[in-house]
């Protein structure tokens, strides 16, 4: 019989992550153990503060439903999940790891087998203009490719200096730039201003310039943007499939960014790459602050989508206490080291202890 159990676990970041969200020193996330005669499988539940659908105060007790739902005999695919998103991640990947034997290869392709390095972009965190220059070089100097930038928290000024130095040391053709504004800009007008300045350092994106929720001034920016747009934080309300369909025919966005724990799975992330092909949209997978568990899970499905371009996967450098796993990084790019086993001893403990 299937058995589902809840942990919660609090990740600690080795040094304070400054983001678009707040600056945070820790992170809660709920890991899913499923159980089925003998075999093991583990998900991970994870909200981000002030973004994710699904971050309400009983958090936790909605998980604790779901998992009582499911004890008592439920099949997973009837529980309504559809506004718990990173509930829903956690419990497929759960699940597909348990169907697969529990060994958490939840996809079998060369990546997850140990035999090819998975690329991934190199994430700058904010930071002051000099400190994130020095960020940019360190990821150089590992071997990235593709460099991710946060904008919109400095003067703009102080932010197009440091990336039109960037660009004067580091030309389009050999290091590819993305962007992500975060909702900075206040109007088309600002946002377009902007853009027209962004031009000429040729990235290969910009994310979420304006607020979510203003598709017509979206719609607007994109089509009049020198650079193209990607959609991020725009994506989270549209639940439904006649709502993605609406998005993306209304804003038609040059892109999309598609990150598991916030719009509902796997599975979902499938539905959008789906209707974003049929309108000729780029899509790109990223990870979202994921300890261990939910990055293997990210990673993996990434290694059996898409393994000819780079996608926003995270390191599994980011906690002094992560999971221990197979997972390591390999210049910049993501390795399973085939001899090292995962050890989910760590997440025992700690429930023991708080019981």
């Amino acid at each position: 019989m299937l058995r589902i159990d809840a942990l919660p676990f609090m990740l600690r970041f080795k040094r304070p992550a400054t983001t678009s969200r707040g600056v945070f020193e820790t992170r809660q996330v709920v890991f899913l153990r499923a159980e089925s005669d003998g075999v093991v499988g583990w998900g991970e539940c994870g909200i981000m503060p002030g973004l994710s659908r699904d971050d309400r105060p009983n958090y936790s007790t909605l998980i604790a439903n779901v998992c009582e739902q499911i004890n008592a005999g439920a099949d997973p695919a009837t529980v309504d999940l559809s506004e718990l998103p990173s509930v829903a991640f956690g419990l497929e990947t759960a699940l597909r790891d348990l169907d697969n034997g529990g060994r958490q290869q939840l996809f079998d392709t060369p990546f997850s087998r140990g035999k090819a390095i998975l690329p991934t972009h190199g994430l700058i965190w904010m930071d002051s203009p000099a400190g994130m220059a020095a960020q940019i070089e360190q990821k150089i100097a590992l071997g990235c490719k593709v460099i991710k930038l946060k904008i919109g928290s400095l003067a703009f000024d102080e932010e197009m200096g440091m990336l039109v130095a960037f660009r004067r040391q580091h030309p389009a053709a050999i290091v590819e730039l993305r962007l992500d504004a975060n909702g900075a800009w206040r109007s088309v007008d600002e946002a377009l201003e902007r853009l027209e300045q962004l031009a000429a350092i040729d990235p290969l994106f910009v994310e979420q310039p304006l607020p979510a929720d203003r598709w017509q001034e979206m719609a607007a920016l994109c089509a009049a943007s020198p650079v193209p747009i990607a959609l991020d934080e725009e994506l989270i309300a549209a639940s439904t499939a006649d709502r993605r369909v609406a998005l993306l025919r209304t804003i038609r966005p040059q892109h999309v960014i598609l990150k598991p724990s916030l719009l509902g799975g796997l599975a979902a992330c499938e539905t959008w790459i789906a209707e974003a092909q049929q309108l000729g949209v780029q899509w790109w997978i990223n990870s979202l602050l994921e300890s261990n568990v939910g990055l293997n899970a990210i990673a993996q499905w990434t290694s059996a989508r898409d393994v000819e371009r780079t996608h926003g996967l995270g390191t599994g450098q980011l906690f002094v206490n992560n999971v221990p796993s197979p997972l390591r990084l390999s210049g910049c790019g993501l390795l399973v080291v085939e001899a090292v086993r995962w050890d989910f001893s760590t997440i025992w403990r700690t429930t023991a202890q708080k019981e």
